[in-house]
């Protein structure tokens, strides 16, 4: 039996670039890795692959899927997600797995390999580290903290999305609003996996792959979660307690 990796964090917190600099600079370890693909309601983003990314379906058919024994349908944000949990059983008896998605898919995850005792490494991507939340928590400095950070997930999320698309239309605007407004929710799961890693080099970063290698908080990211998939701790990983974000 294989180990279940979840990988969790908020929209455009830059969960994605790391998979794809974790296949470019540590091909070994990335091999390992079967992608668990969840259904997605949502339309792929440009360069994203159905079958790959997503299984991208209309909202009607992941809706029918409640009723289907083998699968687990979540509402996230505006879209509905579907997970196969029978394609994961067999994903696991072939190799490690990897989740790479939605906080609230990955604490339930969580709870379901708990029940079944399978192996997991769980690893949560924060936009914020442990100690800029307990300043930005003290009354000293005036800042509602849900706030602060839907503002900051605002402009990496316009951010990206304007790297994508270019003009932006008010269903492109709507969209970064839900999922701004959903992040600091998703940040209070945090405290259920096992690892957090900070990371404010997110998916509208440059840091990524604008030069040979990741920079700055991208390079520190993606050598943390190398480690801790070959079973080593890095200084730079947190763990964080219950009421951080209470």
């Amino acid at each position: 039996m294989g180990r279940l990796v979840v990988l969790s964090g908020p929209s455009c917190v830059g969960k994605g670039p790391l998979y794809a600099a974790l296949k470019k600079f540590y091909p070994d370890l990335a091999g390992k890795l079967s992608k668990l693909v969840l259904y997605d309601s949502r339309a792929p983003r440009p360069g994203e692959v159905d079958g790959v990314d997503y299984h991208f379906r209309r909202r009607a058919y992941i809706e029918s899927l409640r009723g289907e024994p083998s699968y687990n349908v979540f509402a996230v944000r505006d879209d509905l997600q579907a997970l196969d949990a029978h394609e994961l059983e067999q994903k696991l008896a072939a190799s490690d797995v990897l989740f790479d998605g939605n906080p609230y898919i990955g604490s339930g995850l969580l709870d379901c390999v708990a029940e079944h005792h399978t192996e997991c490494l769980s690893v949560f991507l924060s936009p914020l580290s442990r100690e800029e939340i307990l300043e930005l928590r003290c009354a000293e400095s005036g800042v509602e903290l849900a706030g602060f950070v839907t503002d900051v997930m605002q402009r990496k999320l316009l951010r990206r999305t304007q790297r994508q698309k270019g003009i932006l239309a008010l269903g492109d605007l709507k969209n970064i609003e839900t999922r701004a407004s959903s992040a600091y929710g998703e940040m209070q799961q945090a405290w259920r996996f096992d690892h957090v890693i900070p990371n404010h080099d997110g998916e509208d970063s440059e840091n990524w792959d604008a030069f040979y290698y990741p920079v700055a908080d991208a390079r520190k990211t993606l050598q943390a979660f190398a480690k801790l998939l070959g079973g080593e701790r890095s200084s730079y990983v947190e763990t964080w307690e219950q009421d951080l974000l209470a």
